[in-house]
């Protein structure tokens, strides 16, 4: 930002350069929310947030807005996450290209899922499809921005699957990660550890313990490797679980190791 305030240039410059603070401001607010600084990432985002509008780019704003929509649906603000989720697609819906209108729907899904409640869980499945229909609107001529490489049919279906998850579908959700983990990337650790732990909860619910647990300890693996709040958090989740089947061997075996690190 003082590169932006403290210099004179021509108002194409002075949009150029505020799309480049509000991208840059996206990844770093992604990556402190990553790590658990909540606070600060909130900072960065809004900071990104005014850039984009400043510059008149609503399609970046949409997805910073998104993005922090995202952070509060999952640090137990959630009414502010929806609210912010849905103000995000709205703004940014009449020139979002299809890539940014189905991630935009996506959040929008999940934040609703976090809420709770069947009027919600609808919603979140009413955003699902509605999401896949944006992304079938995009073509191999249409431009989208390059921020959006990652989103494709595949991690709607892993969003799809978390929605379902968190729903207590699990012969829904099931299918769904397996379908996306056979094919996964495996040197994406981060995500695939977030995906399995999913798979973990999701087969838990399944009354499968035994395969819950051997997934769990894949996922706590994966971790260990890495420096992730968001991974950490997942650990937990999958932990606190099991505890229903504390009895079941292959959880009590993951449960004392656990306890032992």
């Amino acid at each position: 930002m003082k590169l932006y305030r403290e210099n004179t240039y021509g108002s194409e410059v002075g949009r150029q350069l505020l799309r480049q603070i509000g991208e840059l401001a996206q990844i770093a607010g992604w990556i402190a929310s990553d790590a658990g600084q909540h606070e600060e990432a909130e900072r960065i985002y809004r900071l990104g947030l005014s850039a984009a509008r400043q510059a008149e780019d609503h399609t970046l704003a949409g997805n910073i807005a998104g993005s922090l929509a995202y952070q509060l649906s999952n640090t137990g603000r959630e009414s502010e996450g929806l609210t912010l989720a849905q103000a995000a697609f709205r703004d940014a819906e009449a020139e979002a290209p299809p890539k940014a209108r189905a991630l935009y729907l996506d959040r929008v899904a999940w934040a609703h899922t976090k809420v709770g409640g069947v009027e919600n869980g609808q919603q979140a499945m009413r955003a699902l499809g509605e999401a896949g229909q944006a992304l079938s609107e995009d073509s191999p001529g249409t431009e989208s921005p390059a921020y959006l490489y990652w989103v494709d049919a595949g991690e709607l279906r892993v969003m799809e699957s978390r929605v379902y998850t968190e729903l207590h579908r699990p012969l829904r959700a099931v299918p769904l990660l397996r379908e996306v983990l056979s094919g996964y990337d495996a040197t994406h650790t981060r995500e695939l550890a977030l995906y399995l732990s999913w798979l973990a909860v999701a087969l838990a619910d399944a009354n499968e313990p035994e395969e819950a647990a051997t997934v769990a300890g894949r996922v706590i693996s994966l971790g260990s490797d890495m420096s992730s709040d968001r991974v950490d958090e997942r650990v937990r989740i999958i932990l606190g679980r099991l505890q229903a089947y504390a009895e079941v061997p292959e959880v009590a075996c993951l449960l004392t190791n656990r306890q032992a690190l």
